[in-house]
């Protein structure tokens, strides 16, 4: 798999654990307010760290880290991302996964098979508006967003509000689509 980074403790990437948190690199959105551009684009790719490096580190600290969030870049573009998160199990780690939500075929099967205990996926846009950040099927989405609504697995659906790209009618669409006819609050961060 390639490992663009490693943050070797969180306290708030997966809710209620100590993690580890390891960045895939490579991606296939390209949404302009991206926070990790050097995960996202090839020619500012850094050196890929080791697998063998991570999972030295990852047993050391078994006894510290509850466990590992997988994101990206995009983790589900990693050709070997079930065989990867296997030998994260294998260290009895809980294993959160990070997504976009184009790939719901691999979502599913990690669900399935019981490889990862925690979803959360990035809700970009309303649906209409997905053509912004991303170039493949729109189906992907919606397939991913009620594979993990209608799976048992702890789960976030979240978005980032860029100002310039989305607006308080588009949140109030993004709800509805996740959570058609519920109430929902709203939380606000700084």
């Amino acid at each position: 798999m390639q490992i663009g980074g490693l943050q070797k403790l969180s306290l708030i990437n997966y809710p209620q654990k100590t993690a580890a948190v390891i960045f895939t690199q490579g991606c296939n959105m390209f949404c302009p307010y991206c926070h990790n551009p050097q995960l996202v684009y090839p020619n500012l790719f850094e050196d890929a760290i080791k697998e063998d490096e991570v999972f030295a580190f990852l047993k050391k600290r078994q006894k510290v880290l509850q466990g590992v969030v997988i994101t990206g870049g995009e983790p589900a573009v990693q050709k070997d991302l079930k065989d990867f998160i296997k030998r994260v199990k294998e260290l009895n780690y809980a294993v959160k996964l990070d997504t976009n939500g184009t790939n719901p075929q691999i979502a599913r099967e990690l669900i399935d098979e019981k490889l990862i205990d925690f979803i959360a996926m990035d809700i970009k846009s309303p649906l209409q508006k997905y053509y912004l950040f991303y170039k493949g099927d729109i189906e992907n989405i919606k397939r991913s967003i009620e594979t993990i609504k209608t799976s048992t697995l702890p789960h976030h659906f979240r978005t980032t509000y860029d100002k310039t790209l989305l607006t308080a009618a588009d949140l109030e669409n993004i709800k509805e689509l996740c959570f058609p006819s519920q109430h929902i609050t709203q939380e606000c961060g700084k």
